[in-house]
């Protein structure tokens, strides 16, 4: 045993359990996840597809890639999967290599008003390998389909995206598909659509919004995040002709091995969320998220609603504070969250006016909704009051996590 990385681990599990996880972005996978990471198909290096790779020795490395493709297939109702995208942003970037050239304008959200690094940020391959333009939200905060409709016409984008890293509201992406469908056949163009859902695959997985793969080109996704399951990424379609270009783009143009134990670990966790269980869970986690937003709007806050795991905080003009600062003295009453760009923000992406707000972890552990409302009243006394000592604060979030199942002990 490696005791320094064992006591690191050690540390890392005391700091989790002790503590209340509101990052959207992250959640926990179940024991049996972690098993299936942590197995011996770490060891097999597997460059290809099942019935198709470049070393031997893969009959059973291709029974785990062929299982993790069907249960994907099967949750998300979808023909075609590629489950093996090491992260997120690799998934999209091979999405981009399917569908359009290098120097291709692409068509998205507004980074400050909830968009995603690789979805066209200066910092990003992304921006870097194609021309990205952008449409905003509306006034209210919400997608505007007539100002989309406009930004596709003026700009004529080889591709519109859509999906969210900081969007807490329904997405119409039947209306997006018509939007599109109307200006194809209008300008005898060929924009392509594509959704990344990372932050909402475990929503449409339960059946609690639109699934953008009945309207999508191609649909990527995260699998950890709502979905409860290893970091990684996978990428949809039903088309078969893009499937293989999906294929081919991520073996050999961007990924070398594919990394089968997380594939395994994949595996696992979509059975997991094609179940009832999962279903309710998400039933809790919408009405956690709900409560707590509430709350906070009841207390005075300016919090944004919300209709699905998330919602954002306007710190700066709730409490006279940046993202930040409200972030660091979050984190040192036990309660961790992120500072977020909102809409119509006048702060730097260091800084932000705001904190997005998430209940995926916290629902995971236990959590119910008279303490997600408990929760946003000890947000609320803690950003009113950043200078009170931190450890009633923190008395009262263990009391909370006591009642919680130990993370090391999830099972779903």
């Amino acid at each position: 045993m490696d005791h320094e990385i064992a006591k690191l681990e050690a540390l890392e599990l005391e700091r989790q359990n002790d503590g209340i996880e509101l990052i959207a972005s992250e959640n926990y996978p179940s024991m049996d996840v972690r098993a299936a990471q942590g197995s011996i198909f770490t060891a097999k290096y597997a460059e290809g597809y099942p019935g198709r790779r470049y070393y031997g020795g893969c009959e059973v490395v291709d029974q785990v890639e062929n299982l993790a493709i069907e249960r994907c297939k099967k949750l998300f109702h979808v023909a075609y999967a590629n489950v093996q995208p090491h992260s997120g942003s690799q998934a999209n970037f091979a999405a981009y290599r399917a569908l359009i050239n290098p120097g291709d304008k692409v068509l998205s959200l507004t980074l400050n008003d909830g968009g995603h690094l690789t979805h066209g940020s200066n910092v990003s391959f992304s921006a870097n390998t194609y021309s990205f333009v952008f449409y905003p939200l509306g006034n209210d905060g919400h997608l505007d389909y007539e100002i989309i409709k406009q930004r596709l016409y003026e700009e004529k984008p080889d591709l519109f995206l859509a999906g969210y890293s900081a969007y807490p509201f329904a997405i119409d992406f039947r209306k997006m598909r018509e939007i599109i469908d109307a200006y194809n056949v209008e300008t005898g163009s060929h924009c392509r659509f594509m959704v990344d859902m990372a932050h909402i695959a475990g929503q449409v997985a339960a059946g609690k919004c639109q699934n953008p793969c009945d309207y999508a080109d191609i649909v990527t996704s995260t699998t950890h995040k709502t979905l409860r399951g290893p970091r990684g990424g996978i990428i949809l379609t039903n088309d078969p002709d893009i499937y293989k270009k999906i294929n081919s783009a991520v073996f050999p143009f961007t990924q070398g091995g594919p990394l089968e134990h997380v594939i395994a670990a994949k595996a696992v966790v979509f059975k997991e969320d094609d179940s009832e269980s999962f279903r309710e869970y998400f039933d809790r986690l919408l009405e956690n998220t709900k409560a707590c937003n509430d709350e906070l709007a009841r207390l005075g806050c300016n919090v944004s609603g919300t209709e699905n795991h998330l919602f954002l905080l306007n710190v700066l003009d709730s409490f006279g504070i940046n993202g930040l600062e409200a972030q660091t003295r979050l984190e040192s009453v036990g309660i961790t969250t992120n500072k977020n760009m909102i809409h119509g923000d006048t702060l730097s992406p260091k800084y932000t006016s705001g904190l997005r707000i998430g209940f995926a972890a916290a629902t995971s552990r236990g959590c119910t909704k008279a303490q997600a409302v408990q929760i946003a009243g000890l947000i609320d006394k803690a950003l009113k009051e950043p200078n009170a000592d931190p450890e009633p604060f923190r008395s009262e979030v263990k009391d909370i996590v006591s009642t919680w199942t130990d993370i090391s002990k999830l099972s779903y």
